[in-house]
């Protein structure tokens, strides 16, 4: 049964989403179990006598919102291009799910949903006809693009604006236009080459929310951006990388808290004594102990939960805690650290 099926809608659409259910499963077409959604090894790519990705180890793993992040000519989208096929290495390979990219992989890259850096679409186009071009271009049917459409417009916010021409859409627009081109083969990965560069904040915000909703939809989304704060708000890994360096790679509350620095304790008690503050000071791992009314600002030295101490300390004292918060390191932070610690270093070899 599943056969005919297959035979009669096309292989592409279907094979497509029934990996997408294999994968909640465990399993996956062609394959014994699942495989990350991407890795590279030693993937290195050089113009001329720069070298813009250098021996880049990469795992991103299926079912996540990777994020990456880096300045501006840190590699981002010379990888990006590697992964989709658009560059050839100069050494290493690149795998999507298992797969390598180079050559002429065309099951790979239907794999794959892309939306580059400003993506410039033909402005006398209409929405919907942008998309039913690429639909053919998928190899889509016209059934299939009669159904797909709709369905993608609403997804991305443009419901009502589908015959509007493109030269009417705000960038905002245009950049969620972007992202329904990269869905519209239905993608297990969808990579996205700084989705908020050029936005407003209210653009930023909705295209954020988008990335959400595609991410619910259960493909793997991997996000380039120089933005800190749009990649500590959608995403739940993150690689960091400078001038073609992946300098660290995991989940954002890890890399977090693999960084040395110290954090703070934010607590509120319904009493402020002496007697607290001088005890909070003998603990071994608070180096500061700062107040305001009945607030103290506790500065530890130390990836421990002390929390638990802390708390102690201020109920043997005679306090009353009544809200207490741990801020550690910022992925801002984090990043400063890693690029500058990176340009110092790089700065020592020469």
């Amino acid at each position: 049964m599943l056969l005919t099926i297959l035979f009669v809608h096309g292989p592409t659409i279907i094979d497509n989403k029934l990996n997408l259910f294999l994968r909640h499963l465990g399993l996956e077409l062609g394959g014994a179990g699942v495989t990350l959604a991407i890795e590279t090894v030693n993937l290195t790519k050089r113009y001329g006598r720069l070298t813009a990705v250098d021996k880049l180890n990469l795992n991103v793993s299926a079912n996540t919102v990777h994020g990456f992040l880096g300045p501006n000519g840190a590699g981002k989208t010379t990888t990006i291009k590697v992964l989709v096929g658009l560059l050839k290495p100069d050494e290493g390979v690149a795998r999507i799910f298992g797969e390598e990219v180079s050559g002429d992989k065309p099951d790979v890259r239907l794999r794959i949903g892309y939306m580059p850096e400003l993506p410039k679409f033909p402005k006398h186009l209409k929405g919907w006809e942008l998309l039913d071009i690429y639909g053919r271009m998928y190899g889509l049917s016209q059934q299939q693009r009669r159904d797909q459409l709709p369905k993608l417009f609403e997804l991305v916010g443009l419901k009502g604006r589908e015959k509007d021409l493109i030269g009417k859409y705000s960038k905002g627009m245009q950049q969620r236009l972007g992202i329904a081109q990269a869905l519209l083969n239905e993608p297990e990965l969808v990579i996205l080459d700084e989705p908020s560069l050029g936005l407003d904040p209210v653009g930023m915000v909705e295209v954020r929310e988008l990335i959400k909703g595609v991410a619910k939809e259960g493909m793997t989304v991997f996000l380039s951006s120089h933005l800190l704060f749009e990649v500590q708000q959608v995403c739940s890994h993150v690689t960091i990388i400078n001038k073609g360096v992946a300098l660290v790679s995991d989940t954002i509350e890890n890399v977090s808290h693999k960084m040395k620095g110290p954090a703070t304790l934010q607590i509120e008690v319904t009493k402020l004594s002496d007697v607290i503050i001088k005890n909070l000071r003998k603990l071994p791992f608070v180096t500061d102990v700062k107040t305001e009314n009945n607030k103290l600002n506790i500065t530890i030295e130390t990836r421990d939960d002390v929390r638990p101490q802390v708390s102690e300390t201020i109920t043997n004292s005679g306090g009353t805690i009544v809200s207490m918060n741990l801020v550690g390191q910022s992925l801002e932070d984090v990043f400063v650290q890693l690029v500058g610690k990176a340009e110092q270093e790089g700065g020592q070899k020469q």
